[in-house]
């Protein structure tokens, strides 16, 4: 038997144990987790900082070393993720009435469990602890197959959290981290459809594009974050700039981070020479379109169709657009269906954004930073689906539970 195969397998049975776990029992192990974790802050920095090194020394992207890096403040902020989860209602086992039948029998649907979540990604080695504590919460195992250039600090990680499931009396098997990166055992892995109900990679377009193509395993697709900001002929444009800065500068590596500026011709004028400012001064590069490129001074001007790139820096594309329709229509050609955000003080005109718009978090007046597990209440999330079966945005507790069917008789039979 391979190693991925007995992974698999053992992960499988180690789900079942999480089935007769009351939330207090779930809750106490999480608890310990967050302790473990920021007790061990030290530690985790040291094996992450020559991962770190490793990578700078192999010239990998900015982007991708910002999302391995661990600090004290990232640390403090997955041990606090799992703390809020810990705060959160255990979706496993809440029943809702669907009704009763004229016969007699009694309908309802009951959350339960996906079973065996196997995550797929890239650098973020605080995964580990975002998709153990969720997985385990929602009742699921969880295999982890991190990139090489996060290994040691995933496996740093999950150990400490497979110390304390071996405190509880409970498998280790149910955070699991594959603890060779060969591309022969994930395609291995992707094929366990006998033990793995569900794969979510995260990670560049390459990988998702990879895993979908080649799983056999039922995935939750997320694919980049291009995000747009509209500012609307109704926008405050102090709300605008503000946003936009924070969305843009806050942090670029993000898929939540902006990578296109749409405006209204009407307060193009006003808006973007502050724009054009507020840039120079971050050291943010401009794409613009011709209608816009009179406010940059040295932007790259750019075709009308040559929009939706991810930059994950301090890059971005603008485009000034005649009405609120072109808009819409910019947004529809080019986005990826992740965040959205209109700039408006007119309500209706809000409403309307959110109603025509199809992206997974449709936002009025708000960065687009906060298209976050966390920041929408979700305590930690494991991905942010852009395909709509069987999640659509950031995923939570609820999204790791399917429904089954409860069916209540009193002796019915079917004439």
């Amino acid at each position: 038997m391979s190693i991925i195969t007995e992974l698999a397998q053992q992960a499988k049975k180690a789900a079942r144990t999480l089935a007769i776990l009351s939330e207090s029992q779930k809750n106490a192990v999480l608890t310990d987790m967050a302790a473990a974790i920021r007790a061990n802050k030290s530690k985790i920095i040291e094996v992450n900082e020559k991962e770190v090194a490793r990578a700078k020394e192999n010239n990998l992207d900015a982007a991708m070393i910002d999302r391995l890096i661990l600090n004290d403040e990232r640390i403090e902020g997955m041990a606090e993720g799992i703390e809020v989860i810990v705060e959160l209602d255990d979706p496993v086992g809440k029943e809702r009435v669907i009704g009763t039948r004229p016969n007699g029998i009694e309908i309802k649907k009951m959350r339960i469990p996906l079973g065996v979540v196997c995550m797929i990604y890239e650098a973020r080695p605080n995964v580990t602890a975002d998709a153990g504590a969720l997985c385990f919460k929602s009742g699921n195992a969880v295999i982890l197959r991190g990139g090489k250039e996060a290994l040691d600090t995933s496996l740093a990680i999950a150990q400490l959290m497979q110390d304390v499931l071996e405190k509880h009396n409970l498998p280790k098997a149910l955070v699991t981290v594959v603890p060779n990166p060969d591309r022969a055992l994930m395609q291995e892995l992707m094929e366990q459809r006998d033990y793995i109900d569900v794969i979510i990679p995260r990670g560049g377009e390459g990988l998702i594009n990879y895993v979908t193509d080649n799983a056999k395993v039922p995935v939750i697709q997320h694919f980049k974050g291009v995000c747009h900001l509209y500012v609307d002929k109704d926008a405050d444009l102090d709300k605008a700039l503000a946003i936009l800065l924070n969305g843009k500068t806050q942090r670029t590596g993000v898929c939540n981070a902006l990578e296109g500026l749409v405006v209204h011709q009407a307060v193009a004028g006003d808006f973007l020479p502050k724009v054009a400012d507020a840039f120079k001064e971050k050291g943010v590069m401009v794409h613009v379109n011709e209608k816009g490129s009179q406010y940059f001074e040295g932007a790259d001007v750019i075709a009308e169709d040559a929009y939706g790139e991810e930059y994950l820096g301090l890059e971005i594309a603008i485009r000034v657009v005649d009405d609120f329709d072109a808009a819409v229509e910019h947004i529809a050609q080019f986005g990826s269906n992740h965040t959205e955000v209109i700039i408006t003080e007119d309500a209706e005109k809000g409403k309307l954004f959110q109603r025509a718009v199809d992206a997974s978090v449709v936002m009025v007046n708000a960065s687009s930073r906060f298209s976050d597990g966390s920041q929408l209440g979700l305590g930690a999330e494991i991905g942010i689906a852009t395909t709509k079966l069987h999640a659509y945005g950031p995923m939570g507790l609820e999204s790791l539970t399917s429904e089954k069917y409860l069916v209540n008789g009193e002796g019915q039979i079917r004439e």
